[in-house]
């Protein structure tokens, strides 16, 4: 039995051409995702990465009373999100929260008092939801959780790479 060196090259670079077309296509559909994570909460509170404007007009007809963005001033979100939200009929709450120091008590009691203000669904975002996340791991020790339940609570909105913050400031109070 004779292998045709060029037949099998040939196949190998047109398998290679389908796998890269796929992942290009892949990559041009996820700009077209209303969400970059989206985690449904108790107490009415969806916490999420950056929305896409579909989003912010998909919660607006779910009911959405206010969009509380976490991102700092400098942080792109390709979009005006104020105006779209405020267009839209919702509330904009700009909560800046600038890295790990921003990570703190003080900062997650604020966060509780805007949530506490609304008695709708609310969304709260950053870039990914791990600011989201760790903010509320604070806030759920905050209204009496237990370590271990504030800082499940945090994973599930969002939280990774801020956990170990969290577990310090969780460890001073």
């Amino acid at each position: 039995m004779r292998f045709n060196l060029l037949a099998g090259r040939n196949q190998f670079l047109l398998i290679g051409a389908l796998l890269l077309t796929l992942v290009i296509s892949e990559a041009a559909n996820s700009d077209n995702v209303a969400w970059k994570y989206r985690f449904e909460l108790a107490d009415k509170i969806t916490a999420s990465g950056q929305p896409k404007e579909d989003g912010l007009k998909e919660i607006a007809k779910d009911g959405y009373v206010a969009v509380i963005d976490l991102r700092t001033a400098n942080e792109n979100r390709g979009m005006d999100e104020q105006s779209i939200v405020e267009s839209l009929g919702m509330e904009y709450v700009a909560l800046p929260i600038s890295g790990r120091n921003s990570i703190n008590f003080e900062n997650a009691m604020t966060l509780d008092q805007i949530l506490n203000s609304y008695d709708q669904p609310v969304l709260v975002h950053c870039g990914s939801s791990n600011r989201v996340g760790a903010l509320l791991a604070l806030r759920e020790k905050i209204n009496g959780a237990s370590i271990e339940d504030a800082l499940k609570f945090g994973r599930s909105a969002g939280m990774t790479t801020l956990e170990g913050v969290v577990k310090a400031r969780l460890s001073e109070d």
